[in-house]
């Protein structure tokens, strides 16, 4: 039995889905214990990562943990698995761990990162750059008209799609050989925003036109999307340059075997939420 916590999230269901066409049983965790969506077969459980009491029965039997990062309880749930018999822990965690910098996302991350290394379970960390599921929160505006505004317009990334996340940590979940490691993911393609427009206005049939944010505008954006501590640490990755996730990696591919999906292949799938 493998555990996957946050399953109803953007990873985490990927993570369900994909252990679930392999033919592995699956109990899926989330806060409320939804079923809906979930594949035939697996199991939904209810838990609260914040209370490790809740989590503790869903260990029984488990051999492997997709783990999400950043949670109150995180030591005590580990403390638990190993208990439990639980062999090894793949985290979600992310490319800003390995920067060098005193804010709200690289101290969650690497706090999150320790606990796991102290836990005494074999662990693998899955370190992915930006999602390309964050072209979604453009949706309203491309429904409401052809004028696109995009923070950081100057900024490329290689965005990763989460199902290729998700292949990789079935690999690591379900072979020993990914024990130690820490992945740095990515896509196959380093795009700037007016080029993620661009493909959505291909696939959409749609003159779309990509306006960049001023600094201000991005600051107020953020700061309107998320608590202040996380809109001040992506103004230092993409604003003041701390974080670099232009580079394109192999390792999709070489965890795998398979090449990670492009912009254009998301932007397809992805077209009726736009």
């Amino acid at each position: 039995m493998i555990l996957v916590t946050g399953a109803t999230g953007n990873v985490g269901a990927e993570v369900v889905h994909t252990l679930a066409a392999e033919g592995e049983p699956v109990r899926a965790l989330s806060r409320s214990g939804e079923t809906v969506g979930l594949p035939p077969g697996v199991e939904a459980v209810a838990g609260d990562l914040n209370r490790p009491e809740t989590v503790r029965e869903s260990l029984d039997g488990v051999r492997a943990v997709f783990l999400m990062p950043g949670y109150e309880g995180q030591r005590a749930v580990l403390a638990d698995a190993r208990a439990a018999g639980v062999e090894r822990v793949v985290m979600l965690s992310g490319k800003s761990a390995k920067v060098v910098d005193d804010n709200a996302v690289t101290r969650y991350l690497r706090a999150s990162e320790n606990e796991v290394r102290e836990s005494g379970l074999s662990w693998t960390f899955l370190r992915p750059v930006s999602f390309m599921s964050n072209a979604l929160s453009l949706a309203d505006q491309i429904t409401k008209g052809d004028e696109v505004r995009v923070p950081f317009p100057g900024v490329r990334t290689a965005d990763i799609d989460p199902s290729d996340i998700a292949r990789v940590a079935a690999r690591a979940l379900l072979s020993p050989e990914h024990g130690g490691r820490a992945y740095t993911l990515t896509g196959p393609q380093s795009l700037l925003p007016s080029d993620r427009v661009a493909v959505l206005a291909e696939v959409l049939g749609r003159d779309l036109r990509t306006v960049g944010l001023t600094d201000e505008e991005t600051r107020e954006a953020l700061r309107a999307a998320f608590p202040a501590p996380y809109a001040e640490a992506f103004l230092r990755f993409f604003g003041d340059g701390i974080l670099d996730e232009s580079q394109v990696l192999p390792t999709v591919e070489e965890v795998t075997g398979r090449p990670p999906r492009t912009f254009l292949e998301w932007a397809r799938q992805h077209a009726n939420a736009f």
